[in-house]
């Protein structure tokens, strides 16, 4: 009985590893199952985003190695002669069709110095009156003509342009304080002023009158 026990022990013992032996050969069987499949789906290492992107867009043609070679491919790909005057020919349309709105004081094509109401006010504020420093450009060319046509008259020169200058400032200060003056009262909630302001309406007045851009709106002496 004893022996028949044991033989019985010894043969369930058997049934044991021969029962975790399949299972363990099925895990294993599934590992390389799952290895190869994904080795088959993949393969290879992820590209990087730019090798993909440039594998996408073509290949890049290969630098040129002289300068012949260089104006001859700038030759190629800017087209024939007739294509580059039509070219040509609309972007100078373009441009001039934004120059004349800009002077004509159209606000989308204005320089951001020039841009909204309150600097369109202070235009016309300086444009509706005669400025005394508007005169400053031309009578300085005027006095140094003069002073190489007379070197005697260097020194009476220098004075008149010391005195010009001075009248400059005063008049440029008192139009500084007029004109943040008047925008309080008319744009009470602005944060444009001081300083800043006054400038931009003193260089304003001090250019000639038809070089002025945008072009003034209103004639001197016309009520703002």
């Amino acid at each position: 009985m004893k022996l028949l026990r044991r033989g019985d022990s010894d043969n369930s013992g058997k049934r044991d590893v021969a029962a975790e032996e399949p299972s363990t050969a099925s895990e294993v069987t599934s590992a390389s199952e799952s290895e190869s499949i994904e080795q088959i789906g993949k393969g290879r290492p992820t590209p990087k985003r730019r090798d993909a992107e440039s594998r996408r867009r073509g290949p890049v043609a290969p630098a040129p190695l002289t300068a012949k070679e260089a104006r001859a491919r700038k030759k190629t790909t800017r087209g024939n002669k007739e294509d580059r005057k039509v070219a040509a020919a609309e972007r100078r349309a373009t441009a001039s069709e934004r120059r004349a709105r800009m002077l004509a004081g159209e606000d989308k094509y204005l320089l951001p110095r020039d841009k909204g109401p309150v600097r369109a006010y202070v235009r016309d504020i300086v444009d509706a009156r005669r400025n005394l420093v508007g005169l400053f450009m031309p009578m300085a060319l005027v006095l140094i003509m003069t002073m190489f046509v007379s070197p005697a008259l260097q020194s009476i020169v220098t004075l008149a342009m010391l005195v010009m200058m001075l009248f400059m400032a005063v008049e440029g200060y008192w139009l500084g304080r007029k004109i943040n003056n008047q925008v309080r009262a008319r744009f009470p909630d602005t944060p444009d002023g001081g300083f800043k302001l006054g400038w931009y309406a003193f260089v304003r007045a001090s250019q000639i009158r038809k070089l002025r851009a945008p072009k003034p709106r209103v004639r001197p002496g016309d009520a703002v």
